[in-house]
């Protein structure tokens, strides 16, 4: 069974920044960032394809995603928070038989979730 380990969120002033982790207990993962308010469908922030990475526009040129491979580990630096980045936040996964699998992944497939974590932007 996947397991995730979330951390990073927390509550941050307007322009501020966080960086949320999510260590997954396997290999062969395409991972990827969700984003959640109550009572809203869950959101894709972003799913990562190496270079060919894409964010959702609302985060674009804020948000930045990084692996660290050796520790089954994603990264999300969170950079000019504004206040409707105030989500939950959720790593997700799906297994691929091949890194170049996640090029064609697409929402629908990530089906392991972390337990999510909370970002709130105020001030």
């Amino acid at each position: 069974q996947l397991r995730f380990q979330e951390s990073g969120g927390g509550s941050v002033a307007p322009g501020g920044s966080l960086r949320l982790s999510c260590r997954a207990s396997s290999l062969r993962l395409c991972m990827a960032w969700f984003r959640q308010a109550p009572g809203k469908a869950r959101e894709v922030v972003v799913i990562a394809r190496g270079d060919s990475t894409t964010y959702a526009d609302s985060v674009k040129g804020r948000f930045t995603i990084s692996q660290d491979n050796a520790n089954n580990t994603l990264y999300l630096q969170m950079n000019s928070l504004k206040p409707e980045d105030t989500f939950m936040y959720y790593c997700a996964a799906v297994f691929v038989a091949e890194p170049i699998d996640c090029y064609s992944a697409s929402r629908s497939d990530f089906e392991y979730w972390g337990q999510g974590t909370q970002v709130t932007v105020s001030s």
